[in-house]
């Protein structure tokens, strides 16, 4: 190497050059000749570029390139496009000329990559149609999402260069799309360090604290494990079978998950660990026959849960997954969690779709994958569906789980679970599900919004006069069936509109007058309506009469209609107040919080408390602008799934909040209680309240039976420090179980 060469082009040489002596399918000198060139394309594009790391720009594709080779297998075409997926968007560098070096296909996979610029539709975002337009390259070349996981991956991995906000922003995004599509296509240990990295860029004490504990037990844990594994290792080498067995840790976000749904610490969380088996198939018998072997091999030295068995080699999960997993209990009264695989399952669950493909031969069977593509496909083809609305649908399909449903001729249809009749007519054919009135399920006449169950025969009843309606989207849950609903109602929706447009048009000139802004908005103030459309619509539907719109048009109408945002605003009662927030009427700066400060005084109230979390002073918030109205900002708890999914979706309406503290209001919560019963603990709890903490009772409904008691307390409280001091004072309270917070209504005094 020249001793020419500077610190960073030694350090961006040896990165490539571990790149090419890692690539897993570069076998031939022309496949490492391509990709020296694309290199040295994206290096001299890249030239003088640096990351806000402050390392040369073109580290970042080299890293990529080393994610889709190394961690997700996939081949030289695929290395060459991560290398160069940044040169059309950031250079001067032309699809056309990657086409002249490259050919059509990478050519192709690059252009999916490369951000759209342009204008977009008003309802929606940069973010989902960017996430839209690179889910169309399905219909192509599926290595598009693979190389972006990939990109997102090490974006994530060298996150902390950023700002907060931008880190707040990136993660919620890819907690929200990310990790659960790196799920929906097989990458587990991907999905997994997404989602443990978008946990410590959002609470960072929280996974320090979880990693120390983890970290803390580990020993113990491996001693463990193996004393667990010795007797199945003697059996398994008894029987002549190779494999491997090793322990598998529950990722740091599964943990704490796990805590928050289930409400429990982080010592109550048994199922920290499994064991997983990968063993050499044998010739000529079924690699199904194999597991079921091993398993009854190991239910011979520990006894199995049977309701926990999970048998994923008879049928495998939609993303490609197969294995057998069992849970049995342990030396020492615990139970553990084995799963058992082949060399080629293990193949597909560690490299998922890439996986997939490599085995997949002429005479193999459509997997549940393939079809989920064709169905995403399908989906996609539409070019005028809302990319939010299709966004927010996609993501409620990733994490599905399927059932099995016959057809009348005995046909199979994979379903997520919970899915419906209409679901399954609608996975049968769009018009089958518009004018779907029934369903017979197992011969048994049922409604449209009967809920399905794994085995069920299911045969659809139509009508041609029938067509969809609103509620049914309550009835629904597959992404199909959502988007053809709401694709055949926008349509129905846009024949009122301009229906109700001509009759409205046609009106006034009877009286001659002619359609302008204020006699729309006198009648959008009479009607209280928010919009023309809305209007349009419902004279179209003679829901609006028009007879005696001269009157209509005649009268002094005060201005009693605003807006959503502005409703939320106003003012409050003398009993109820909303804090007000101190700020300017002047758009806020993304760098300084907008302080959220209890002043009763203050009559200003532009921003709402989000109904959906109702966070109280303390909680970690952020704050939102209206789309319509950057005056209006509505708070939500930092980690509230609707604030997640904003982030995801709208990052740019993001307003940095937060709370300054003087106790002149409460705010009412409501808390769960339960414990074990004992004589005066009713009197014990309700001392500790109003006597030792000084809060206030709003309500208090306990109730005992069989020598336990439950029950809710609203209480008021100044802030959420109040609040977690009163539940370990509680806490304390012999025979007091559990203290938590759950959802009520924000009120403030």
């Amino acid at each position: 190497m020249s001793s020419t060469l500077s610190a960073e082009e030694i350090r961006v040489k040896r990165e490539f050059n571990e790149l090419l002596e890692n690539c897993v399918r570069c076998n031939k000198r022309s496949d490492k000749a391509m990709i020296r060139k694309a290199f040295k394309i994206a290096y001299n594009a890249h030239k003088g570029a640096l990351r806000l790391s402050g390392e040369p720009y073109i580290i970042h594709p080299i890293a990529v390139a080393r994610i889709v080779t190394q961690e997700m297998g996939l081949g030289v075409k695929a290395i060459i496009a991560a290398l160069l997926h940044d040169v059309v968007e950031d250079t001067e560098f032309s699809l056309e000329e990657i086409e002249n070096h490259f050919g059509p296909k990478i050519a192709s996979i690059v252009d999916g990559l490369t951000k759209i610029s342009g204008v977009f539709d008003k309802n929606s975002t940069l973010q989902a149609e960017n996430f839209r337009k690179m889910l169309l390259t399905l219909s192509d070349d599926v290595r598009v999402i693979l190389i972006k996981l990939a990109d997102r991956l090490h974006n994530m991995r060298t996150l902390g260069s950023l700002p907060t906000v931008k880190q707040m922003k990136i993660s919620a995004e890819t907690l929200y799309l990310y990790a659960p599509l790196a799920h929906r296509l097989g990458f587990y240990s991907i999905k997994n360090e997404l989602e443990d990295l978008s946990l410590k860029y959002r609470y960072p004490k929280i996974f320090q604290e979880l990693s120390d504990k983890v970290k803390n037990q580990e020993k113990s844990h491996e001693a463990f494990i193996k004393a667990f594994a010795r007797p199945i290792e003697e059996q398994l080498d008894k029987n002549g079978i190779t494999f491997e067995i090793s322990g598998r840790y529950k990722s740091i976000y599964s943990i704490w998950n796990k805590m928050q749904t289930k409400n429990i610490p982080f010592e109550e969380v048994y199922d920290l660990m499994a064991i997983r088996i990968v063993f050499d198939p044998l010739p000529q018998i079924p690699e199904k026959t194999q597991c079921w072997n091993i398993y009854s091999m190991i239910t011979d030295i520990y006894m199995p849960k049977p309701e926990r068995i999970r048998d994923w080699v008879s049928t495998p999960k939609a993303n490609g997954y197969e294995a057998l997993h069992a849970t049995v209990m342990g030396p020492q009264g615990n139970w553990m969690e084995v799963q058992i695989r082949s060399r080629r399952m293990d193949d597909i669950a560690e490299r998922g779709f890439a996986a997939h493909w490599k085995y997949k031969t002429e005479s193999s069977q459509e997997s549940e994958l393939d079809k989920w593509l064709k169905r995403i496909q399908e989906l996609l083809a539409n070019p005028n569906s809302d990319a939010i609305e299709f966004i927010d649908d996609f993501k409620l399909n990733l994490f599905a789980s399927e059932i099995f449903i016959f057809t009348p001729k005995g046909d199979t249809r994979t379903l997520p679970v919970d899915s419906t009749v209409l679901d399954f007519a609608y996975e049968i054919h769009s018009e089958i599900g518009h004018r779907a009135i029934g369903a017979k399920v197992n011969h048994r006449l049922v409604p449209l919004n009967h809920k399905l169950k794994s085995g069920d025969q299911v045969e659809i009843i139509t009508s041609d006069t029938y067509r969809p309606r609103l509620e049914w989207l309550n009835n629904v849950v597959t992404l199909k069936a959502k988007t053809a609903i709401k694709d055949a109602l926008k349509a129905e929706n846009k024949n009122r509109i301009e229906k109700g447009k001509k009759l409205l048009e046609e009106k006034l000139l009877e009286i001659k007058l002619r359609p302008n802004a204020r006699i729309l908005q006198k009648m959008l103030l009479t009607y209280d309506i928010s919009t023309k459309d809305e209007l349009y619509s419902k004279i179209g539907m003679n829901m609006i009469q028009l007879d005696d719109l001269e009157n209509v048009l005649k009268q002094n109408t005060k201005n009693k209609w605003v807006n959503y945002w502005s409703l939320q605003l106003g003012k409050t009662s003398s009993r109820v107040r909303k804090p007000a927030l101190t700020h300017s009427h002047h758009k806020t700066s993304r760098q300084s919080p907008v302080l959220l400060k209890e002043n009763i005084n203050d009559a200003t109230t532009d921003y709402s408390i989000a109904k959906c979390c109702n966070p109280i002073p303390g909680d970690n918030v952020i704050g939102f602008r209206d789309a319509n109205d950057e005056e209006s900002i509505t708070i939500h708890q930092a980690k509230c799934p609707t604030a997640i999914r904003l982030l995801s979706s709208h990052s740019e309406l993001l307003v940095p909040v937060k709370w300054t503290t003087h106790k002149l209001l409460s705010f009412l919560v409501k808390v769960a209680i339960s414990g074990i019963d004992r004589f005066g603990i009713y009197n014990d709890i309700t001392t500790v309240i109003c006597q030792e903490l000084n809060v206030n009772i709003r309500a208090i409904n306990l109730s005992s039976h069989d020598g336990v008691w439950e029950g809710t307390m609203d209480l008021y409280v100044h802030d959420a420090k109040d609040l977690n001091k009163l539940a370990m004072e509680l806490g304390k309270i012999k025979g007091v179980d559990a203290v938590k917070r759950v959802e009520a209504t924000p009120e403030l005094i």
